[in-house]
């Protein structure tokens, strides 16, 4: 056997073990660290079971979970290259060098990590919240460092940059509301609409299957605004998060029920024809047909 076979095996036998070792144990440390940050988010889970905290807990827990994942094989990166023979300190300054250049050629990418740094520090975005940001709208499924990802009402997903959003707009904040703006004819009266608003609300807070989604009783403002064809009420519920679209949509099935027993008009555009003038100044002449029901007079 001639001398490089010799120099191979010695180098397996001591700086290949050592390897060997450091990325058996790299790999033991990640699970290990997965597993400590699960049981430790499940314990924390149990302390605080709002809806709210969970959120919090599942981003934030996601997020430590990918640092220590990328903290442990950086180290036992530079652990292999020292068994290699590679001189770290030179390695570790021109690492620092290139991470400098890095930074004034990739300054979006800075920005983006800046900006999700206080995103997440802030609490402003969680994943299961619905929120508005950069023009796009949608359910928050994932939220690091790098960006956050919607998927909105269509399905489409959303990956927006976390140096584009300049403002967050969360609609399911620890609750959520939805607002509503009743038009009426101006022939109605204003009260009778009020008290048909306030016993639709009475009776979604006593039907089992939404009573628990509404957090407070309905609060009318009164009229609002004298439109161009109809008076405007406005009222809004106070809801669980991301309740309010379904509590509004079944107020709204009810309310239109309601109003057809009582026949309370709901304006609708009207629409004015202009037939016309000759050059004599003379308007063209309609002919209009009105057929009544049979036996009418």
């Amino acid at each position: 056997m001639n001398e490089w076979a010799y120099q191979a095996i010695e180098w397996l036998s001591v700086s290949g073990l050592k390897i060997g070792l450091i990325v058996v144990l790299a790999i033991l440390a990640r699970a290990m660290a997965r597993l400590l940050a699960n049981r430790l988010f499940r314990a924390v889970r149990k302390s605080d079971s709002s809806a709210e905290g969970l959120k919090r807990i599942d981003t934030l827990g996601s997020l430590i979970k990918h640092i220590l994942s990328w903290t442990i094989v950086a180290i036992a990166l530079i652990m292999v290259l020292d068994e290699l023979g590679v001189e770290i300190g030179p390695v570790l300054a021109a690492a620092g060098i290139l991470g400098l250049a890095i930074g004034f050629g990739a300054q979006q990418l800075v920005q983006d990590i800046i900006g999700g740094f206080f995103i997440l520090m802030e609490d402003q975005i969680r994943v299961g919240d619905v929120v508005e940001i950069a023009g796009k709208s949608g359910l928050v499924e994932r939220v690091n460092l790098r960006m956050v990802v919607l998927r909105d009402l269509a399905g489409s997903v959303h990956y927006v940059r976390n140096g584009q959003i300049s403002t967050v707009t969360n609609m399911t904040r620890e609750w959520s509301r939805y607002v509503f703006e009743v038009g009426v004819a101006y022939r109605e009266n204003v009260d009778e609409v009020i008290g048909i608003l306030k016993e639709i609300d009475e009776e979604l807070r006593a039907d089992p299957e939404f009573r628990d989604d509404i957090l407070k009783p309905l609060e009318v403002l009164g009229l609002d605004q004298f439109a161009d064809s109809a008076l405007i009420i406005k009222a809004f519920t106070t809801t669980r998060p991301i309740q309010q679209w379904r509590i509004g949509r079944e107020f709204n099935r009810r309310l239109k029920i309601k109003f057809d027993e009582k026949n309370i008009e709901i304006p609708f555009p009207h629409i004015t024809m202009y037939m016309g003038e000759d050059k004599q100044g003379l308007t063209q002449s309609l002919n209009v047909e009105v057929k009544g029901k049979a036996g009418a007079n």
